[in-house]
């Protein structure tokens, strides 16, 4: 692969970093698998940003829904931790928006980013 720099910028949000959904663009304009997006963007000092599931960033996220809860509580371990693609599989019944929304406000932890951002969650404090 070429330097990938050029085709960066123009993913960058206005604080320099490139959001998940962003990124899942960047992986296949790049044409890799989305999972080597944040080594890859690491080491060009850039960081991912606004996790649609709630776990970083500064999306705005609305109510859980019961209904969500249930369905991502069925995908998820006994510890409460769901792997983020399982996140996503329920997210095409009802909306990443809403999924995140949900994961954000309740005791659900996604775990295994799908780009490569992070194994499992660093608690620090309240989910809110």
């Amino acid at each position: 692969m070429n330097d990938p720099t050029q085709i960066f910028k123009k993913y960058l949000n206005d604080n320099g970093k490139i959001d998940c959904l962003d990124a899942f663009r960047l992986a296949r304009e790049l044409g890799i698998v989305p999972g080597e997006i944040a080594a890859l963007t690491k080491r060009h000092n850039i960081k991912i940003d606004n996790c649609e599931l709630g776990v970083f960033g500064s999306n705005d996220f609305g109510e859980r829904r019961d209904d969500i809860y249930e369905r991502l509580s069925s995908k998820a371990n006994t510890e409460k931790q769901i792997e983020c693609s399982a996140a996503w599989e329920v997210a095409q019944e009802f909306s990443l928006k809403k999924v995140g929304s949900t994961t954000k406000n309740s005791d659900i932890e996604v775990i295994y980013c799908q780009l490569g951002c992070f194994r499992t969650r660093i608690h620090h404090g309240s989910k809110s």
